[in-house]
């Protein structure tokens, strides 16, 4: 069985380590527990929208990047091919376009 707080908890690690970061600068900034913190990057706590987004915060990362990690592995693990769009949103084209005008 695939457990979402297993996942979240290791994007969570990942994130911290990726940005050489220790488990008490992050609690610490994120105002959390240093045991509470340890436990949720150990899949063994659940934590609140709440603490996700202090705990992102202090590690200076969307929380929808962090999120959309943990969605893309759980695809892995389930074994499902993610939607990938097969075209581009209009706004972007133009935003992109709009780049190349200005040189």
């Amino acid at each position: 069985m695939v457990l979402v707080r297993q996942e979240i908890g290791d994007v969570l690690r990942d994130v911290r380590l990726q940005k050489a970061m220790t488990l008490r600068q992050v609690a610490s900034k994120a105002s959390v527990a240093l045991g509470y913190l340890s436990e949720v990057e150990r899949g063994q706590k659940e934590a609140s929208s709440e603490i996700l987004a202090s705990v992102a915060e202090a590690l200076d990362t969307p929380i929808s990047a962090i999120m959309r990690e943990v969605g893309d592995r759980l695809a892995v693990l389930e074994g499902v091919t993610p939607v990938v769009p097969d075209t581009l949103p209009d706004e972007l084209v133009a935003e992109f376009d709009a780049g190349f005008a200005v040189r």
